[in-house]
């Protein structure tokens, strides 16, 4: 008997550890994604050319810059006018936006063989 209330405390306190981190895990998310917003500085996007070099574009302020940053050094490549910069297509722009569900069911789609985009809005009409 003192070893099964051994282990249901042992099991209460791991359930509580569990629900402490959650919610400290979401304050800091939550923290960290407003405190990127408020800024001048804003990344656009990130794209590796190699296992140490990045190139990305930035916004800063009302400019953006295309720069290539590596492990010891960044550098200056060009100025980009807004008309340059495309939104919201390749993959990983589609990937990171809109509601997890409806990534979900995109990748499920991809899975089960079926066109992406069609069965993505298959599903969202039948709802």
């Amino acid at each position: 008997m003192n070893s099964f209330a051994q282990f249901m405390t042992v099991l209460l306190i791991f359930v509580i550890v569990l629900a402490i981190t959650y919610f400290v895990t979401r304050f800091i998310g939550v923290y960290q994604k407003t405190q990127g917003r408020t800024g001048n500085i804003e990344l656009i996007e990130s794209a590796r050319i190699s296992p140490s070099v990045y190139v990305q574009i930035v916004r800063v302020g009302s400019k953006y810059v295309a720069l290539s940053v590596g492990k010891d050094n960044s550098s200056f490549l060009c100025e980009l006018s807004e008309d340059e910069i495309r939104t919201g297509t390749g993959t990983s722009a589609s990937l990171s936006g809109g509601s997890f569900d409806s990534i979900l069911n995109k990748l499920k789609g991809r899975i089960n063989g079926e066109d992406s985009v069609s069965g993505l809005e298959d599903r969202q009409d039948e709802k």
